[in-house]
């Protein structure tokens, strides 16, 4: 890695949080199949509550991943669209959700596996 200054460090790190926080791969990974609507989003990502699709979006749009249009359609619609930036990262999105689907047994047993051990059994 090249040497970085302290300023640019920390801005790497802030991106890296946004793009790594808890919901933002799967719905950047949902909307990089075509616009989506905020309850089709919902639908996709079991377990997400409104509030916390909201704030993904929110900060995704923010940030420049996605883009937000309302469709004048009875009812209004709010349709939600990955943006060049956001395509930009496509690749690495499939191969990063490639891998967990390939790797995901394997942690599940080292977890199961550290989580039955004892607490004398674990060094420092």
């Amino acid at each position: 890695m090249s040497t970085l200054t302290q300023e640019a460090l920390e801005l790497n790190r802030l991106v890296l949080e946004e793009i790594t926080s808890k919901w933002t791969l799967l719905v950047l990974g949902h909307l990089c199949g075509g616009p989506m609507r905020f309850n089709a989003l919902r639908r996709a990502n079991d377990g997400i509550t409104q509030r916390a699709l909201t704030k993904c979006l929110r900060r995704l749009e923010a940030s420049g991943f996605v883009k937000r249009s309302v469709v004048s359609t009875a009812p209004v619609a709010v349709m939600y669209a990955i943006s060049p930036l956001g395509r930009s990262l496509e690749p690495h999105l499939r191969a990063l959700l490639q891998w967990v689907d390939e790797h995901r047994d394997a942690i599940k047993t080292a977890q199961c596996a550290f989580a039955a051990q004892g607490p004398n059994e674990r060094s420092l």
